[in-house]
Parts: C-alpha cells; structure tokens; sequence
C-alpha cells in the first residue's frame, strides 16, 4: 500500500527549519523522499539531515523558484518542503551525478544505476522521474531514451533559485550538485496517473524556422544546425524581428538593435510547436523566448528543429491559475478505475508562470489542492519542464506537468 504525506516549514536559519520538520515528523517513515528548498538555505546540511531521519531511503529534489507548494498552500524562498512516499511494496531508487561534456552518457549511466540501486536492473519502471540543471534537458532526454524509449513516462524538472542568476542545485542520493542531475525511478506497489500541458493559446501568427544555430561547449561562436536554441531566422526573416512584429512590438525598440534579456517580456508570450491532436485537440509544447542578440537571433530555453512551424501564444494570469488544477485533475482522472484512493501527488509548475502570476499563485496551490480532494501534493517551481505528451517524452518552457499515485 502506497502511503504519502507533506512536511514543510520556513525559517532562514536551515537548522531552525529542520528542528520544525523533525516534529513534524516523528514517527514517519519513507521509501522515496522529495526534497524541495529555497536556494539560500544550506543543502549539504539539508541532506546530511535526510540521510540520518530516513537512510535507505530514495532522496530526489534540489532548489526549487522561491519557495513551492503544498496541500496547505505556498511556502516561501526560505522553506524546506518534503514529500514522503512509504510504500514497503514498491521499488524506489535514485542515482546522481555532474552531467558533464556529454549529457545523454550520463543520464543513460545514471538511469541504469537507478534502477540497480532498488534492484531492478532491466526493468522497465513505472515512471521515471528526473530533476537537472537547466540547458541540456534534450540531451539528457536522449540518454534516457536509450533504455526505455518513450514506453514509460519520463517527467520532472529544471532546478530553479530565485532570479535566475544560476544559483540552483540538484539533490540526490549521494549529496548536493551543481552542473548536475538526479534520476529517480519509480515502481510503486500502487497505480500512477500522469499529464503533461501548457496554460497558453494561440494568438494567430505562425512560421518555418528557416535558421537554426547552437553554442558548442567551449566555443564563443554560433554554429548552424538542423537544431537548436539560438533562433536565426523565420520565414527567411531575422527571427526577432518577426517574433516582436507577432506581438505587437513588445521588445522595445532599443533592446531589439542593442540585444538584451526578455523574459519579463516573453512569460505571457511565448512561442510554440504543434505537439499533435487528442480527439481533435492541438496540443502544443511551449518554448520560451529568453534573449536577443545584436544580429537579430531569439534565443530560447527549449530546441527547435529547422523546417518545423512555430506559433505565436497568449496567455493570462486567469489561465495560468486555472490550467494547474485541471492538468492535476487529469493526472488524477488517469489513474486506472479501481485502483482505490489517491495516495498523493507531484506537480511541476514553470517559475516563469509563477512570476507571471503573481500574488495569485496561492489561487494555483488551492486550486490544484482541491480538484485533489485536499491530498498530499508538493509542487516545485522550475526553469524547464518535462513529461510526457501525445506519446512522446519531452522537454518544454511555461509547462505544467503532474503525477498522480494511488493507494
């Protein structure tokens, strides 16, 4: 039987804050343990914690976009937040390490040592649920392929800190990383429900990416490629040029020619590719638009491949609060009939989105609490989303994604 439970508490001071957790938790015990924290508390310290309260114990999280979530609403950037999962039946392992020059080796390296962790070396888990450093997301969704395909669902996120200065961290078994990732894989004694989706709409615009460029590692130039996160041309035009034409001039005029961060700018306007069709229904994956440079290129948190169509999106804060109710809602109403109560859940929500919303991200939290009935949930907030869409594991910008497990 699967059994989840939340802990949380704030407190600058790291060792004041787990003092709170211990209270809370006496008695508890845990298979997997996820760990979500902001980033100017002491993780080494946090860990350290964890391994002597629960050893044994699968340890998967790391810095999450000031503060996160949980059934009893939104912590703040100096909380450390816990998600228990005890499930004596289930299998649960977790393996960490630096990513390195080649991302996808070490993510396939990292999943194999998962699953040898909990013993189940060959199988195919339930779900597979992963948390990294932002920016080779699809490399390491390459690694991860090589072993299961997209015959499992593979969701979580990019570790965020709180001004996107690059202080975010990664958490795994053996300890706190930078530069890394942890893979956690799943087999829980109970059922799992799963949904993966974007808050956005189209506003009408479209293109072909036409030029596509990336940054090898160790090389100051852009390289044109069949792929990439450096956005040259659409439609044969400077990219910028279009994207801010799209959206009725919202780059300023200045920051076009001189070239500069957009974020600020983008979050309620990002761009999007076709993802496919439920009952007739476009899906899309969302990319975020974070950058110009002087030449024209849009730089962004997500790949694009050359000769696919991009869209133009909208979004409001309205939207944003409400569609994280309704991809839990999903994720819950995925779990199979008869499969009993649910347990609990994970969410990942964009730290774009949360920005964009504002003081209304507690309307997110109770929103996504009740269309689960007021179960244990922790949600962590993130520079990069992954899961699994019309059949295929991805990685996209401003996304949603949830996991449900039953009892």
């Amino acid at each position: 039987m699967t059994s989840m439970r939340t802990a949380a508490a704030s407190d600058d001071d790291t060792g004041r804050a787990l003092a709170a957790l211990d209270v809370q938790l006496e008695g508890a015990n845990a298979h997997c343990v996820f760990v979500f924290y902001g980033c100017r508390h002491d993780d080494a310290r946090i860990h350290a914690w964890l391994k002597t309260r629960f050893p044994g114990a699968a340890v998967i999280g790391g810095t999450s976009c000031n503060g996160f979530m949980t059934e009893t609403g939104v912590w703040d950037g100096a909380s450390i937040g816990l998600l228990l999962i005890d499930d004596a039946s289930g299998d649960y392992g977790a393996a960490a390490g630096v990513l390195g020059e080649h991302p996808a080796n070490t993510a396939e390296r990292l999943l194999r040592e998962a699953l040898s962790v909990c013993g189940c070396d060959g199988q195919l888990p339930e779900l597979i649920w992963i948390y990294q450093e932002p920016g080779s997301e699809e490399m390491t969704m390459e690694g991860l392929r090589r072993i299961v395909g997209d015959r499992c669902p593979i969701i979580g996120g990019s570790s965020a800190d709180d001004d996107v200065s690059g202080n975010w961290r990664q958490m795994g078994p053996g300890g706190v990383l930078r530069g890394g990732m942890v893979v956690g894989v799943l087999f829980p004694s109970g059922s799992s429900g799963y949904a993966f989706q974007g808050g956005y709409e189209p506003a009408g615009p479209s293109g072909i990416v036409t030029g596509v460029g990336f940054r090898p590692a160790g090389d100051s130039g852009i390289v044109t490629g069949s792929a990439g996160r450096e956005l040259m041309t659409i439609d044969g035009q400077p990219a910028a040029e279009v994207y801010r034409r799209w959206t009725g001039n919202i780059i300023d005029a200045d920051k076009l020619s001189e070239g500069g961060t957009i974020l600020a700018e983008t979050t309620m306007f990002p761009i999007a590719v076709d993802a496919g069709r439920v009952d007739g229904v476009t899906h899309y994956l969302l990319v975020h638009p974070e950058s110009i440079t002087r030449n024209g290129t849009l730089k962004t948190f997500c790949e694009l491949q050359e000769g696919s169509r991009v869209f133009a999106m909208k979004g409001d804060r309205q939207r944003l609060v409400d569609r994280a109710g309704r991809v839990a809602d999903q994720a819950r109403r995925a779990l199979p009939v008869g499969s009993g109560r649910l347990a609990g859940a994970l969410l990942v929500y964009c730290g774009g989105c949360k920005m964009a919303v504002g003081d209304d991200i507690g309307k997110v939290a109770a929103t996504v609490s009740q269309q689960l009935d007021g179960a244990p949930f922790i949600g962590c907030f993130t520079f990069g989303e992954q899961g699994h869409l019309i059949n295929r594991n991805v990685h996209g910008n401003l996304m949603i994604s949830a996991v449900a497990l039953g009892s």
